[in-house]
């Protein structure tokens, strides 16, 4: 008898995250690959979405289409109507699954989600209305009938049990990690020229929103006294001009800021390979995809200290502990400096990141996931 883990891909078949849908991918490439033995692997996707979407995970079982389309099929889990998904082991790399009564016992239907960010309970106002509605529905959805919650550091699953103490030993950790093939590529000169990008920038990720902290991260630069351009990625579209702002007000030079959004992984990885340090802000509660990069690639890391930040990083780069923006500007940018200071200075963080970049990788994601069902 073979055993099927059903692993939800809406994000590979209508993306609306880039971050969740690069993880949704490499989570599933990483599931098929490390499949026990009588197990095997088949995709749940979206009615009406392209045939070709999820030919980027090879050996798949079989896919499933729901009865509905994204955006409808996100309304109806939202409140537990039929989808056509039906029962049997589900694996989702989000909170988007069949939350509805089951018995695992007797029928071995179970339902694991997962949670890599608490915007939504955390910082609401940056978020519209509909999505914070619909993730707040489905964690409460997910502690009635959720088989287990996957987050991705035991930071977040403290902070999980404050938003929901209902969902007790159900909260179990799994880190995610950069895509498997993530690597500086052999023509990354001609992918920066290609971004309009200089060589040996600070490189900051994230938009402009309070949470994400890129006015001080700017303002950190500055103060570090390096004469050095900037690089912010993962910017939405439309935020050039208020990103401009605060880099303005920060006291860097407009010409020396330059902004781009979203970018594969591999214009992603020729970024951070002429990067001269990541500078990392935020001290929100989400896993820090752009740290870990920066770690898998031995970018050298100046981090805001904070529970996620502390527990990533560790000794894989500098962690600056401060009590307010003001501190935490003035920290950063010393560290930075100290940083860059030389040579053999720069080259060890870089040594420090890389040895602790090794930590993480979708491969063991994949064998804990098959763990935790076999548990369950």
């Amino acid at each position: 008898m073979v055993a099927t883990l059903r692993v939800m891909l809406d994000q590979l078949v209508a993306p609306s995250d880039p971050q969740l849908a690069e993880a949704s991918l490499e989570l599933a490439r990483a599931l098929v690959a490390a499949a026990p033995a009588g197990c095997e692997v088949e995709a749940v996707a979206p009615a009406g979405g392209p045939d070709d979407a999820l030919a980027g995970v090879p050996g798949l079982a079989g896919v499933r289409r729901t009865a509905l389309p994204r955006r409808e099929l996100a309304a109806a889990l939202q409140v537990g109507v039929g989808t056509g998904i039906g029962g049997g082991m589900i694996h989702a790399p989000s909170l988007l699954a069949p939350l509805v009564r089951h018995d695992r016992v007797h029928d071995h239907d179970q339902t694991v989600v997962t949670v890599w960010d608490l915007r939504p309970w955390e910082s609401p106002a940056e978020l519209s209305r509909p999505a914070v509605a619909w993730h707040r529905a489905m964690l409460k959805r997910a502690v009635k009938h959720a088989d287990a919650v996957v987050v991705p550091t035991h930071s977040l699953a403290e902070r999980l049990l404050e938003v929901a103490p209902s969902l007790g030993g159900r909260v179990r950790v799994i880190a995610g990690a950069s895509p498997a093939r993530f690597a500086v590529p052999t023509d990354e000169v001609g992918r920066r020229r290609a971004l309009g990008l200089p060589e040996g920038f600070a490189l900051l990720a994230g938009r402009a929103l309070s949470s994400e902290n890129l006015a001080v991260g700017l303002a950190a630069v500055a103060a570090s006294g390096v004469d050095i351009p900037v690089v912010v990625i993962d910017a939405d579209d439309g935020q050039e001009p208020q990103l401009a702002d605060l880099a303005s007000a920060a006291g860097l030079p407009e010409r020396a800021v330059h902004v781009r959004g979203s970018l594969d992984a591999a214009d992603r990885a020729a970024v951070f390979a002429g990067a001269v340090a990541l500078v990392a802000p935020s001290r929100r509660a989400a896993f820090p995809w752009r740290v870990v990069d920066a770690l898998r690639l031995g970018v050298p890391v100046i981090a805001a200290a904070s529970t996620v930040h502390d527990e990533v990083v560790v000794d894989g780069g500098v962690l600056v502990k401060a009590r307010d923006a003001a501190e935490l500007t003035e920290g950063l940018g010393a560290a930075l400096a100290a940083g860059l200071a030389s040579t053999e200075a720069a080259e060890r963080l870089g040594v420090l990141a890389g040895d602790r970049g090794r930590a993480f990788s979708w491969r063991e994601a994949a064998d804990k996931v098959w763990l935790l069902h076999a548990e369950l």
